[in-house]
């Protein structure tokens, strides 16, 4: 054979190295594909950890800014009583059984007139009064129900005045004194008044239109049961409201 047409077992060329193959007996070699790719997925991770940083950084200061502007609205920039009024939907969320009869909720309507007071640019205290009614139909007829409710309710609410925009939370309690009127195949108990506690929470968001004007949506959910004939009535759901207030 000609000198150099037979290669010895332990030698490697420049060509297997290029190729990525591991001479025998060492260690298994690494192609520059992969070697492209291990570095790559290095340059992600350190990507993705620098984008959490900087989320957590902008997080921080945009907590650290509303932290800052809420007390720079002075109570002194807007009087500290104020009245609103509020009309809307009031949509209950459960169906009842009464007398071995099923009935479904229909939405119906809310209205309230609240009175409350700044403690200070974000804490204020709500006192209101209102009304709502809905119907509710069994599953056979014949038969109708309506439920006629005063709510008095004391709320606590947690506001963030950015300059004329002001969203809120909101919690309370309250007295709910609820007049039935159920005809039909199931027992009567028209006329017949009970009063109940319940829980409410929300949140809304006024628009300050002058200093002394605003104007607000608000959502709320309720809880509340009264009890007719030994059997509990859920008048639990949602109110949403369009709000007009004054400051004084």
């Amino acid at each position: 054979m000609k000198e150099g047409g037979v290669r010895s077992a332990g030698t490697t060329t420049g060509r297997d190295q290029d190729a990525g193959t591991s001479p025998p007996g060492g260690p298994p070699a690494v192609s520059p594909s992969r070697i492209g790719i291990l570095g790559i997925n290095l340059v992600i991770c350190e990507s993705e950890e620098k984008m959490r940083k900087t989320a957590f950084a902008v997080f921080l200061v945009l907590a650290v800014a509303l932290i800052g502007i809420a007390p720079s609205v002075s109570l002194a920039e807007y009087p500290s009583n104020y009245v609103v009024l509020k009309g809307g939907l009031y949509s209950p969320s459960e169906d009842f059984d009464l007398e071995g009869q099923h009935f479904s909720h229909d939405d119906g309507f809310v209205a309230e007139v609240a009175f409350g007071h700044y403690f200070m640019p974000m804490f204020a205290t709500e006192l209101g009064v209102g009304y709502f009614e809905s119907k509710a139909s069994p599953a056979v007829p014949p038969g109708d129900a309506k439920f006629k409710v005063v709510p008095v309710t004391l709320t606590g609410k947690v506001l963030f005045p950015l300059g004329p925009v002001e969203p809120y939370g909101e919690f309370g309690i309250g007295g709910y004194i609820t007049k039935a009127e159920v005809s039909g195949t199931v027992g009567n108990f028209s006329g017949s008044t009970k009063g109940c506690f319940g829980l409410h929470a929300g949140a809304g968001v006024n628009f300050n239109i002058t200093q002394n004007v605003f104007l607000g949506v608000e959502g709320r959910y309720l809880w509340a049961k009264p009890s007719f004939g030994g059997q509990d009535i859920k008048l639990d759901g949602f109110t949403v409201t369009a709000d007009l207030g004054f400051r004084f």
